[in-house]
């Protein structure tokens, strides 16, 4: 579980990335979170665009997501997702310490 202080971090680390994947009419599949796992291991801090035809709530989506792979829900802005997940073969974010 992540800090308030370490959220806004996230938060801010996350301004100037655009979303690298698009949750669209096939929803949250198996494929998807293999995918959205392997980035987060790769970069830790990822955002995902969820389309009006999904069909879900950004927030649920959000909610699911975090649940399957065991990730931190970062931040939900409009249709947009940020997630983060300490990468366990190189970690790269330093998230500041204590609350």
């Amino acid at each position: 579980m992540i800090t308030s202080k370490q959220r806004a971090y996230l938060r801010s680390l996350a301004n100037n990335i655009s979303p690298i994947f698009q949750l669209g009419k096939n929803g949250i599949e198996e494929a998807f979170l293999n995918q959205i796992e392997s980035a987060l291991e790769a970069r830790e801090l990822i955002k995902i665009s969820v389309l009006e035809n999904s069909g879900q709530d950004t927030r649920e989506a959000s909610d699911k997501i975090c649940e399957a792979i065991g990730c931190e829900g970062v931040q939900v802005i409009g249709n947009k997702i940020v997630l983060y997940k300490q990468s366990l073969k190189k970690p790269k974010i330093e998230l500041p310490k204590g609350k």
